[in-house]
This record gives C-alpha cells, structure tokens and sequence, in this order.
C-alpha cells in the first residue's frame, strides 16, 4: 500500500508552470505593498480602530485554536509525530494572539500593555519553530523522540504562556512602559529567527511528494510564506498605521488557507497529506482484536429489526467503547455485528498483547453483565492475534480508511471464528508475547481456512495477577 501524499509512492504530476507562477506573483504582493509603505511613509495611512483590532486578533485566534484541537485529535489518534508539531504550531499561535487581543485598550486593561502589545511577534516566532521543526524527516528514532516528549512540550509552551501573560500583566522588565512605535533589537532578532523558521517550513512542505486529493501540503507552504511576510510587517510596521494592520490580515490569511485547504481534503483522513511515511504506509508490530456476535443470524431472523438495532447498540455504544479506552486500543472497523480493534506500543500500562487479551477478557465480563438481563441474546466470540502488519490508508477518494494488513489480521479474523462462545481465543505469537503472564488452554493446532499452515491457539482463560 502506498500513499504519495506522505512520501510513501510515486509523486503528484507537479503543477502547471504558469499555476505556480502566478501563485508566487499573487504571495509577493503583500511584501511589494509593505516595501511601498516603507519607501512612502506618507501611504502608510494611521488608522486606530479598536474594536477592530480586537475582532480581527480574536478571529485569528479562534480560527487556530480550532485547528490545534482538529490537528491534535488527528495526532493522538495516528501517534504521528509532524500532527503532534503541527497543532503545537497553531496552539502556540493561538495562544499569544488571544495575549495580543487583550492588547487593545478598554477590553481587559484601560490602557495599553507592551506584553501583550508584543506578544504577536513572540507567538509568531515561537510557532515557526515548531513549523520548521514539523518539516524535518520525522520517521523512526526522530519521530519517535517527539511522541515521548509530547507531554512535555505541551507544558512547556503552555507555561511559557502563562508565564508571559503575569510578566505583562505585572510590567516587568523590559515590558514596562508603552508599546513601542517599532520592535526594538531583541524583539527584532526574535523576528528575524521566526523569518528564517518559516522559509526552512516552506522549503521542506514544497518539496513533499504529493498527492492531487490532499492540498496540504502545497497550503501549508503557502501559509508559511504569508507568516514569514507577517514577521517582516511586525518588524517595519507602525503601531495603527497600514504597515502594522498588514501583518495581522496576513496571519488571518494563513490561517483561513489552512482552514479551507482542509475542507478540500478527504473526509477521512481528514489530514492524511501531513502524514509521515511511517504513518502513512509502516510496517509495525500490532496485537488485533477481533469480536463476534455467535447466533447473530439466527436472532436476526427470529427478532424486529429494532430489536435487533436495540442489541446492537447495547453492545458496541455500552461495552466495547469504554474497554478500548481504558485498554488503549483503537476501533478499527465496525462490520454488521462484528468489530475490529487495533493495538499498538504506547499505552500506559503494558505492551500492545497484555493489552489486547485484558480488553478480550473485559470484553466478555461486560457482555456477561448485559446478557445477564437479556438471556436470548447471542454472546460474543473474542479472537486476539499479534505479529507484523502494514499500516496505513487504503482506497482513494471518499472510501478511504485507516487500517491494517497483513497475515497477523487473517489469523486474528479465523481465531475469532474458532474461539468458544464466550471465550477469548489467542495465537502463538500473542501467547509468546505473554509469557508466563498468561494462564491458558491449549486449542491444538488448528486448520484455518484460506491458510496452508495450521496454526496454533489457545484458550485464555486469564492473566496471573488479573
């Protein structure tokens, strides 16, 4: 399985000559207007308008706050370490907008606060580290080291936002005083440093392979060369004049490009163009959770269908959702009265197999419980298997979906047919992977349909300790 919008299979066809050149013509004509408000100051109109000002910091914020949220669902859900630096991006410039916003006079303070009146180039310049930082190549150790840290770059960038709100708020420093006309040095430097950032983002985002359905990539470097526009603008510009009005329109834009290049996007996979090749297509060691409804057909056929509905959603809005949760395993598919869960390294309390068999095992307590009142309803089979699968996205277009290949799931699928009702049945690589954590019983080895070799079960019937 290849995805060429994360690397992984051949490019996107690049785009028509004359397409990227009028692209550059029409992202150049903010900086050829800046340079004539600074070679002709007297077109660099004043305007003070604080209602304004307020609104359109606000827009920005909310417009990042949202996508910090979205990107770090998408994160979270696929482990994927540029997702994971890519909402700390927006949240970082989320953050310190919503600082700059409370800026304007007569909305939190009566006057002016230089904190805060400075806390869009600080913002601007602390999210084009994360952006260049998201471009680099993430796969393996790299990537690896990022999802570790995650945790702790949150707190980071969220007490370095704090802590910059208090300073501003108390007037310390060299944030005493009234906002200056321009940046002085430092703020300068700092400016100059979130310039370079975001030309090492544009340059790395532009030389993705890409695919034609995902525009991410392309809007990403679009919105990057705009925020590298605005860190010039918050160097030149005038406190109200159109110089400093310039670079606030310029982060709305980046950011409503992103908002709209998003939309465009698949449904599903919403921000599958960002995905690292290892997110996109990797091989990985996996433990596969399959669960079966034995009877369904018969009580389909016995019971209305909103009886029938009536159980189903016992079973899997009820049961299964909290157990993947609690166990750290991730819902697959839904297929009829079936469902699939997918689990991988990185769970609190244990490796991808005790976690697998422990959401088995919890499984069935469960459905006892509901089967408990409902004495005709059919009981599940549980099958867990664990080996080497290809994850990633397969199909095209609106059917795309998330998923894992390989053998390790066909044996997990058959181990789920042949396990006792009410039982959990796991294979040998699984059973390994326990060790003496595992009480069972063994099945022999069985013949599996669609398989030349037979393979080896077991009945679980628990964990030591559990």
């Amino acid at each position: 399985m290849t995805s060429a919008a994360s690397g992984t299979g051949p490019a996107a066809p690049r785009p028509p000559a004359g397409r990227v050149a009028w692209t550059a013509v029409v992202l150049a004509i903010p900086l050829l207007g800046l340079g004539l408000l600074i070679a002709r100051p007297a077109l660099d109109l004043e305007w003070e308008h604080q209602p304004t000002h307020f609104w359109l910091v606000l827009a920005a914020g909310a417009i990042n706050a949202a996508l910090a949220w979205a990107v770090a669902a998408a994160a979270r859900l696929r482990r994927d370490p540029r997702l994971v630096l890519v909402s700390l991006s927006f949240l970082a410039a989320a953050g310190f907008l919503a600082l700059h916003a409370l800026a304007t006079p007569g909305v939190l303070l009566a006057g002016s606060n230089t904190g805060f009146a400075l806390a869009t180039p600080v913002g601007l310049t602390v999210a084009a580290v994360f952006a260049a930082w998201s471009s680099a190549d993430l796969d393996g150790a790299h990537g690896a080291r990022v999802l570790k840290m995650t945790p702790w770059l949150i707190v980071a960038l969220l007490a370095v936002m704090v802590a910059w709100g208090a300073v501003s708020l108390l007037e310390l420093g060299p944030l005493a005083g009234a906002p200056p006309e321009r940046l002085d040095a430092p703020f300068t430097v700092l400016a100059v440093v979130g310039l370079a950032c975001y030309a090492i983002a544009v340059v790395r985002y532009l030389r993705m392979p890409r695919h034609p359905a995902s525009p991410l990539p392309l809007a990403f470097a679009a919105a990057f060369t705009l925020l590298a526009e605005a860190e010039i603008a918050v160097v030149f510009g005038r406190n109200w004049h159109l110089s400093w009005w310039e670079w606030h329109v310029l982060m709305l834009a980046a950011f409503v490009l992103i908002v709209v290049a998003a939309q465009r996007s698949w449904r599903e996979e919403r921000w599958a163009g960002l995905y690292t090749r290892e997110t996109a297509a990797g091989e990985r060691e996996v433990s596969i959770l399959f669960a079966d409804l034995a009877g369904f057909t018969r009580f389909s056929e016995q019971h209305e269908p909103a009886e029938v509905t009536a159980m189903l959603n016992a079973y899997f809005t009820d049961v299964i959702p909290p157990l993947v949760g609690r166990y750290g395993g991730r819902v697959d598919r839904l297929i009829g009265d079936a469902v699939m869960v997918v689990f991988e390294d990185g769970g609190a309390d244990g490796g991808h197999a005790k976690r697998a068999v422990g959401a088995g095992l919890a499984l069935q307590q469960a459905a006892s419980a509901v089967q408990a009142e409902h004495p005709d309803w059919p009981r599940f089979r549980v099958g867990v298997n664990s080996g080497e699968v290809n994850v990633g996205i397969l199909g095209t277009g609106g059917g795309r979906t998330y998923t894992v290949i390989g053998d390790a799931v066909n044996v997990a699928s058959r181990l789920e047919g042949l396990a006792p009702v009410g039982g959990v049945a796991i294979g040998a690589a699984t059973a390994r992977l326990l060790g003496d954590e595992a009480i069972t019983r063994p099945l022999g080895a069985l013949e599996v349909k669609g398989r030349d070799a037979p393979v080896e079960a077991f009945q679980l019937l628990g964990l030591a300790g559990g």
